[in-house]
């Protein structure tokens, strides 16, 4: 029998990878908003990524739902949401979900598996992640535009995961120190709040120097927290993590040269910060530079150029600009 497998919060992230499993025979439920169950209940669902990947899931093969009470019978429950809706996710798990389900996180921030936990005390909860990009573009197509992997907490269950995710050639690994992989991913994930206050693609972003200057002054904070915290940083990118500064600071026509795996990106990918912005809804920057400054504080560190940055979504989430030349944020930035 194939494992029963429950995605919550089927948005961008959580669409393309219960598409996947499906692909390699997992039995996937979504739980999704009336949105994104209307769109597929029309189109059905299509995953697409820059290597040549192109599924369609036709609708009459789709279990989307939009109450809870529909994972009941769910083997193992990945959640997918948004970080600020996990804790009241949480608590409805705890209602319905059967005592031996497994819970996977594969959310962006460091603590969702921790809050997931505390509410589901009795169950086995994993820690995981996702190094790529997703955008969601119309009738219910979702593109992986960047390079990475899924990663989950060495277990059993990561194991079992592993043999669905290869129809779909989606890269896959399990690591068991996933506080290092989530803070390493973090520091690549100080780019979505840059790109969605430039907003333009991903790759034309990184291509320009000033640009990547913003995000290499998150970084330097970032990896001076994280040194004084004593979190070790996995190696995520062809360029060790403490390089990437020095790095991203090249001028353009060497960056180029040196760092043409970090541009082996779809031009239309986007962050998915830009996204929720685009859409309206409230951003994860309180889990990302957010993280980098209350860990700062714990140890008598400041992170300006987080602060600052995190200050400019705030700004963009109440309708305030979101598309500033690279020289221009820089300065912001550096002020």
């Amino acid at each position: 029998m194939a494992l029963r497998i429950g995605i919550i919060g089927a948005g961008s992230i959580g669409c393309y990878v219960g598409a996947a499993l499906a692909m390699g025979g997992a039995e996937t439920s979504f739980l999704a908003r009336e949105r994104i169950a209307n769109i597929v209940a029309e189109h059905g669902l299509r995953i697409s990524d820059f290597r040549g990947l192109d599924h369609h899931i036709a609708p009459a093969h789709l279990c989307f739902f939009t109450d809870i009470g529909a994972m009941a019978d769910r083997e193992c429950v990945i959640v997918t949401v948004k970080s600020g809706d996990t804790e009241a996710v949480a608590a409805d798990l705890a209602k319905v979900i059967d005592s031996k389900a497994i819970v996977i996180s594969l959310q962006n921030g460091v603590g969702n598996a921790a809050v997931l936990q505390k509410a589901l005390p009795n169950h086995t909860v994993l820690a995981g992640m996702i190094a790529f990009n997703v955008l969601q573009g119309e009738r219910g197509h979702f593109h992986a535009g960047t390079d990475g992997e899924v990663i989950i907490q060495e277990s059993a269950m990561a194991q079992e995961l592993a043999a669905f995710f290869l129809a779909s050639g989606t890269p896959f690994e399990t690591h068991d120190n996933m506080t290092s992989v989530l803070w390493s991913k973090l520091l690549l994930n100080l780019n979505n709040p840059i790109n969605a206050l430039s907003g333009i693609g991903l790759k034309d972003q990184l291509s320009q120097r000033a640009y990547r200057l913003c995000l290499a002054a998150l970084q330097r904070e970032a990896l001076a927290v994280l040194g004084s915290a004593g979190i070790p940083i996995q190696k995520m990118t062809a360029v060790p993590a403490t390089w990437m500064p020095a790095l991203l600071s090249l001028p353009d026509f060497v960056f180029k040269r040196f760092a043409q795996s970090m541009l082996a990106i779809d031009p239309v990918a986007r962050s998915s910060m830009w996204e929720d912005l685009e859409r309206g809804r409230k951003t994860e920057v309180e889990w990302l530079n957010g993280e980098v400054i209350r860990l700062g504080e714990n140890y008598g560190l400041s992170a300006p150029a987080n602060e600052r940055v995190r200050q400019l979504i705030q700004q963009a989430e109440r309708g305030g600009r979101r598309d500033y030349k690279g020289d221009e944020l820089l300065k912001l930035i550096s002020a």
